[in-house]
């Protein structure tokens, strides 16, 4: 009997993309099927194994697959302000597991809003500050760009309160950043961060939180 994305083990599902990821033969839509094939748990589990080099390759892998828009991270069904959660997972040395959270802006448009708000959820927060961002689209590459440099208008009364991050510790954690994101499949996102332009070899992975 062949065997179902249920009962496989995380330790199978991390081996089997390791595998995908090195395999020249294996496109990015491979990769997309092996995540959209996974339950939500399994998912998640799998995008918070990925390590440096994973999440590397993954980028790498990815590139100009297929496109990914700002209703992809906050479906056109959410409403104005409500949070969108992202489980991730990032190379840092410190506070790698966290979330990014997204809300779409009212005034925008449902179904291609021009800009999203959010922030970075971690236990560290109130050390390094919440990381408020504004999204937007790259018409170019047709990628999502994270913009620290932003600071969103509003936000869910839930959220924290918006801080600068160019002020304290702030500013050597989101200080002057940039992250671009790639679609890697309906639910899964892959980041890299730049600071002034300069790419810093840092990745971060996602998986948007339906539930």
């Amino acid at each position: 009997m062949a065997e179902t994305a249920d009962s496989q083990t995380l330790e199978e599902v991390h081996a089997s993309f390791r595998q995908q990821v090195a395999d020249a033969a294996v496109g990015a839509g491979g990769i997309a099927a092996l995540f959209d094939g996974l339950p939500p748990a399994l998912r998640a589990g799998l995008v918070r194994r990925l390590g440096r080099r994973d999440q590397r390759d993954l980028y790498a892998k990815v590139e100009g697959y297929a496109p990914v828009g700002l209703v992809d991270l906050v479906p056109s069904e959410r409403g104005d302000l409500e949070e969108v959660r992202h489980l991730g997972l990032n190379t840092l040395p410190a506070f790698r597991v966290f979330e990014k959270r997204f809300c779409r802006l009212p005034g925008t448009d449902a179904a291609k809003p021009d800009r999203l708000a959010g922030y970075n959820f971690q236990t560290m927060a109130f050390v390094t500050g919440p990381g408020y961002f504004v999204a937007v689209e790259d018409e170019n590459t047709r990628e999502v760009l994270v913009d620290y440099n932003r600071l969103p208008e509003a936000h869910p009364p839930a959220w924290p309160e918006v801080r600068s991050n160019e002020r304290g510790l702030s500013r050597f954690v989101y200080g002057f950043m940039v992250d671009r994101v790639r679609r890697v499949s309906e639910h899964v996102t892959i980041g890299s961060a730049a600071r002034k332009g300069k790419e810093m070899g840092s990745y971060f992975v996602l998986t948007r939180d339906d539930g």
